[in-house]
């Protein structure tokens, strides 16, 4: 009987995963033992760090996107389908498309994080976002009206995708208005929900300098509860409220609903082991990348690293023998520090990070790594 194992999400995390099984389980599958199937509920593969480009009219939301059927192995089936349901005690999946169950021995969840604005009242009225494609867009149109006043960047959303984007948004944004001459005109003001300006106290540390010296006001343990789109302010739960001219915001994340009712986790973050990422709530039942709770950032590196973590495990199962492999937390990123500048980091469970000094090359690798992250998607960097 066919082993089947069936991946939900062709993101970074499926699309890896997808790929090395491909490679690694190439005699099972071409021999029928082993199916794989990925599902997703679009044709296409979005990679979303370019977002953040496209604000500032340095990328097209093309650029991020690629048919996933270009990237995966003809020999995963791809299903173009929404899932519905997680039946985790019959091992089986509903979808919107099919009416019969769709049977699994060895379940993936792979389904990322979600945009969830409306938690806080006025904030989609009232603010933008550069962590969807239609905000990206619609964000690069007011940044070329906006020629004076208060710019306002709030992480209120926490943990989110990427949690270097909102430095390297405001140092992108100061150095293009520099480079417009625009920047005495312009204030910029930093808002981050707990005690320093980012989650990890070791790049809170580098970058608080950075932020002093660019002259980027800075609010901590500020927790955005309200916007006020007439008024243009934005109230923190602390009672502090700051007027804006332009609200760029980190809105808060969840993951899936499905995986909630499925019982594999709160807001849609699948809990699990941390290292061998297997459900705590299910057997047979795998999460990496956003959708996993790991407490390491969501980062496409971490699904990437993840993803041979559990290709090596499904592999050992399906071969009879006793899984090893084990994630060690491992994440890469690169942090944009100007338009023509970035730093680095690289850290894992045991070993905290250390950015290393910004510079231009480090800046034109970060530029390199994204033209060639379709070569990572298809899994052969």
């Amino acid at each position: 009987m066919t082993e089947e194992i069936v991946i939900i999400g062709g993101g970074t995390g499926g699309s890896v995963l997808a790929n090395d099984l491909a490679e690694r389980l190439d005699e099972e599958i071409d021999s029928g033992d082993v199916q794989v199937t990925l599902i997703n509920d679009g044709p296409d593969h979005v990679y979303k760090p370019v977002w953040l480009y496209i604000p500032f009219g340095l990328r097209e939301p093309e650029d991020g996107r690629r048919p996933l059927r270009e990237l995966v192995d003809n020999r995963i089936e791809i299903r173009q389908d929404r899932v519905t349901e997680i039946d985790t005690d019959a091992q089986q999946l509903a979808t919107a498309e099919r009416v019969s169950p769709t049977h699994y021995d060895h379940l993936v969840v792979a389904t990322g994080s979600t945009l969830a604005p409306d938690e806080v009242p006025g904030l989609a009225a009232g603010g933008h976002d550069y962590y969807s494609e239609d905000g990206a867009l619609a964000l690069r149109d007011e940044l070329l009206e906006f020629t004076e006043g208060h710019l306002v960047l709030s992480v209120i959303g926490s943990p989110h995708m990427c949690p270097a984007a909102p430095l390297e948004f405001v140092f992108m944004a100061d150095d293009w208005f520099r480079k417009r001459g625009l920047r005495e005109d312009i204030e910029i003001t930093y808002t981050y929900p707990i005690d320093r300006v980012h989650g990890n106290p070791h790049i809170a540390e580098w970058a608080k300098p950075l932020l002093d010296e660019r002259e980027i006001n800075t609010e901590t343990f500020f927790n955005g509860e309200e916007v006020d789109p007439d008024a243009r302010t934005l109230r923190s739960m602390e009672g502090t409220e700051i007027d804006y001219d332009l609200l760029v915001s980190i809105p808060p994340h969840r993951g899936v609903e499905l995986i909630e009712e499925a019982g594999l986790g709160d807001r849609g973050w699948v809990e699990v082991d941390k290292h061998t990422l297997e459900a705590e709530h299910a057997d047979n039942v795998y999460a990496l990348g956003d959708a996993a709770a790991t407490g390491v950032p969501k980062a496409g590196s971490v699904a990437h690293y993840q993803a041979a973590t559990i290709g090596q495990r499904l592999a050992s199962k399906v071969r009879g023998q006793v899984p090893t492999a084990a994630y060690d937390g491992k994440t890469i990123c690169f942090i944009e520090t100007g338009m023509d500048a970035a730093s680095f980091v690289e850290f894992d469970y045991q070993n905290p990070p250390s950015p290393v000094t910004p510079s231009e090359k480090i800046h034109w690798s970060k530029l390199a790594y994204n033209e060639s992250y379709w070569l990572t998607a298809r899994g052969l960097i």
